[in-house]
């Protein structure tokens, strides 16, 4: 891309973002649809105005890092770590119970290919993270038990939705169930959740130590810019799978790094004030371009409104879409179902994850047109609906 042609790119990017964000919020619109709605409209689904590109996806990479850094920020990292259990229930069951009955409906119901109904049933398991939590922080809820519980039941789907990808996707490539690779991944994966909050606790008390004796202006967005980046080249490193490029990085270390750096962060109220204050212009401005790009790789125009086999399939798992991580929900204890509810809601998004399931599928030629198509559409309404559920029922928590 010419850089003349990347300047008026991310110019139209911040501003339709910016002013279709602040329209929506206008009328009590979650804004993060505005810049979903912006991407659809600057993509090829409308005026085909600008096509995702490298260096568009590692301006959305750093923007939903940040994202998960703020959030950090704002974690009360002992009633993340209490969350535990209920966030791996909710987790697990948030992945199992939408992959065998999406792969059950896909295979049984519809006939279709084994290997396109495991990603159908793959794209089914994704969770949002990014959307879940700037709804949260939109409607001011990201403090409440039930949000600690949402975010570590979204890390942990994210993490076993990368897994689940690496083995569908060399299934797919031999037609052969290969567990080497699947393992690789996931030694990789689970060593640095390990070592990550070790490596935040050290990394936030050395900059506790120094951050008073520095002389140049600019201190913390130089620091943590300066990590997002280091943390993006170690995954390659050790080997982040290439063939989910930057969101392989960004799940199995900056991303799952910087919600426990942020959080060892925020245990020095003057400390956290300061970051917030440096830190804050620059997320406004990355993570925007973040749900830009979603809505980028959104094209509506692949999508036939007018066939009846699309309508069927599509309503189908839409309905299993929604019912299938509502009710994982159910299977933990909470003070009233409302909040069982809630958390039900806050896990459907599918957004950027379930993207990269179905792109993969088309790519690697497993997904036929008009099943991506059907996939693009499921997608879009179980990123589009939620928010507006959360923003509904989202008045507080049964206590």
């Amino acid at each position: 891309m010419e850089i003349h042609n990347f300047f008026i790119t991310l110019f139209l990017i911040l501003i339709v973002a910016r002013f279709l964000g602040e329209l929506f919020a206008k009328y009590g619109i979650p804004s993060v649809l505005g810049e979903l709605f912006a991407g659809i409209l600057l993509g090829a689904s409308v005026f085909d105005l600008i096509q995702p590109n490298n260096i568009l996806k590692i301006l959305a990479e750093i923007g939903i890092i940040l994202l998960l850094f703020e959030v950090g920020l704002e974690t009360d990292f002992k009633r993340l770590k209490n969350a535990g259990v209920k966030s791996f229930v909710v987790a697990i069951l948030g992945v199992v119970l939408p992959f065998i009955a999406g792969l059950g409906l896909a295979y049984y119901l519809f006939e279709l290919d084994f290997t396109i109904s495991l990603f159908i049933a793959g794209t089914l398991t994704a969770t949002s993270i990014g959307i879940t939590l700037r709804v949260l922080k939109d409607i001011q809820m990201e403090n409440t038990n039930i949000a600690q519980i949402v975010i570590g039941a979204a890390v942990i789907d994210d993490i076993i939705g990368i897994i689940l990808l690496v083995f569908i996707y060399d299934y797919s490539i031999s037609h052969e169930a290969s567990f080497d690779h699947t393992l690789s991944v996931t030694a990789m994966i689970v060593i640095f959740l390990v070592l990550a909050p070790i490596l935040a606790k050290a990394l936030s008390f050395i900059i506790h130590k120094y951050h008073k004796k520095h002389l140049v202006p600019g201190y913390f967005p130089t620091i943590i810019i300066s990590l997002i980046l280091l943390f993006s080249y170690l995954s390659h490193l050790v080997g982040a799978p290439a063939i989910l490029g930057s969101f392989a990085a960004g799940v199995a270390l900056s991303r799952r790094f910087f919600l426990p750096f942020g959080a060892m962060l925020g245990t020095n109220e003057a400390l956290l004030q300061e970051v917030k204050r440096d830190m804050t212009p620059i997320i406004q401005m990355f993570t925007p371009i973040f749900f830009v790009m979603v809505g980028l790789s959104v094209d509506l125009s692949v999508i036939d409104f007018t066939s009846a086999t699309f309508w069927i399939m599509s309503l189908s798992f839409i309905l299993l879409a929604f019912i299938s991580k509502f009710i994982a929900a159910f299977f933990i204890y909470q003070k009233c179902l409302m909040n069982n509810a809630i958390i039900g809601m806050s896990m459907i998004p599918r957004g950027e994850v379930g993207l990269i399931f179905a792109e993969m599928g088309r790519v690697n030629g497993a997904l036929p047109n008009d099943i991506y198509a059907m996939l693009i559409f499921v997608i879009v309404i179980t990123t589009v609906v939620p928010p507006f559920l959360l923003k509904k029922y989202f008045k507080g928590e049964c206590v």
